[in-house]
Parts: structure tokens; sequence; C-alpha cells
């Protein structure tokens, strides 16, 4: 087996982040297995988000190291993370809410591509793209909203466009950052069951405040306080941990 194969989809070494004197994430070493079901979580101020940006290039570490599938990419911009293979969506739903989910899915397509600019023009010519586009949707549970303007979607709806935004850069390790934040109660289960159908070949790390999904969702779980990595092991682990418990779950909670 070589190195490459043996490495896992994303690893950090030490890496922390500092502004002034303030440490927001510090020495956090953590591995995610290929083909990982992988949660992330911790209370309010835990650093998760400062980690995920650190992850995406958003922000510049002030030490340590980033590894995709064992290429070092801690000096490669947000871009050039995307086109190695990685993706995210976010907290606060980055849509264009103008545009149709089918247009919003196919301009991620095409840009992939390399059309860029030209998309539109590209799109509507290109059978490819639209069936690629059309196929994201449907797996989303989106079939039936592929030409209405976003901004008119429910919020549900939104977040599964934005999974499927995700989904269309084709990649090897997807960030999901709290895809069922704000989801009505009425509609969180096609988030759940669309997350939990993600292809197996793709890498998922999770962030996640809603511990349903964590639980039926994630294979390995790591929790995050005060910017240091606090425990990490399986659901059956974390979910029994009285140091995690006591920091995060509750006492009174239970898988």
């Amino acid at each position: 087996m070589s190195a490459l194969t043996a490495s896992p989809a994303l690893q950090t070494i030490g890496l922390s982040k500092s502004f002034g004197g303030f440490k927001a994430n510090a020495d956090i070493s953590l591995s995610v297995a290929r083909g990982a079901r992988h949660a992330l979580i911790g209370p309010n101020g835990a650093g998760k988000t400062t980690f995920i940006n650190l992850l995406t290039g958003v922000l510049p570490v002030s030490s340590g190291t980033i590894a995709l599938m064992g290429e070092d990419i801690t000096g490669v911009s947000q871009q050039g993370r995307v086109r190695r293979g990685m993706a995210r969506t976010y907290q606060i739903n980055q849509l264009f809410a103008d545009l149709s989910p089918i247009e919003t899915v196919g301009l991620a397509i095409a840009e992939r591509q390399g059309a860029g600019a030209r998309w539109w023009s590209r799109v509507g010519q290109n059978s490819a793209v639209i069936d690629e586009a059309e196929a994201l949707l449907l797996r989303m549970k989106l079939g039936g909203l592929m030409t209405r303007r976003t901004a008119t979607l429910p919020y549900g709806k939104q977040r599964l466009l934005e999974i499927a935004l995700a989904m269309a850069c084709q990649p090897s390790l997807l960030l999901l950052d709290e895809p069922a934040a704000g989801v009505p109660e009425d509609e969180r289960h096609d988030v759940l069951d669309s997350v939990e159908a993600l292809p197996e070949d793709v890498t998922v790390l999770l962030i996640e405040h809603d511990m349903e999904l964590v639980f039926s969702f994630a294979d390995r779980i790591s929790v995050l306080v005060q910017g240091q990595l606090f425990a990490q092991g399986s659901v059956e682990e974390i979910s029994t941990d009285p140091r995690v418990r006591s920091v995060y779950l509750g006492e009174d909670t239970h898988v």
C-alpha cells in the first residue's frame, strides 16, 4: 500500500490560530479516515468555526499543517483547495437568491469544467451539465423545485440546495457546517435523510449541534472545547464519556 493510499482524507498536525494574545485553536491534531462520517462537536465558542476556516483557507494558520489526501495544503488558496477536492457548506447559506436551483448547480458544474463567466450560455447548450445538475437536485429531494427562484424556497430546501452546490464540485472531502441549523421540524428529516445518503466515497466532516443528527450519522466524533481537542472516539464512547456529558452533552443526554 502506498503512502498516499494509506494517508487519511484529512489530517491536521499541531494546528493553531491566534488573534493577538487569544488562541482560538491550539495544537489541534485531527485525523479523518477516507470514507469516514466524522463529526466535530463542541459548545458555543469552542473554536469550531475558526477550525473550519483554517481547513478551507479562509484564515491563514498561525502554526501547524493541514494535509488533504496526503498532500500538504497549508499554504494553498481557497480555490486551490476546492480544485484538490475540498468543499463546504456554511452555517448561513451563501446561495444566489435570484437564481433557480438548476441555475445555481449548473453554475458550479460549469465553473468546475472551466466555463467561468460563460457558464450561462454554455450551460444552456450543454446537456451533460443539465443532466448532472438535475441528478444532484433529485438526490437532494429538490426535483420539483428546480426552476423556482431560490429566495422563494423553504429554508430546509435551501439547506439541501447548498449541499447540492457543494457536491457539484465533486469533492473527495465535504465539510458540512451545521446543515440542520434553523431548519423547521417538518423539513428536518429531509436534511437528515439526504446527509445520510451522501455517496460512500465522499469523506464527510460534520460540524453540528443537533445530537440526533450526529449520533445517527457519525462513525467517529471529536469534541472541541476552548479551542483544543477534548475527546475523540466512537459514538458510544463519546455519548457515555462523563467528561463530555458534563461539558457539552448534559447529564441527561443519551443515545
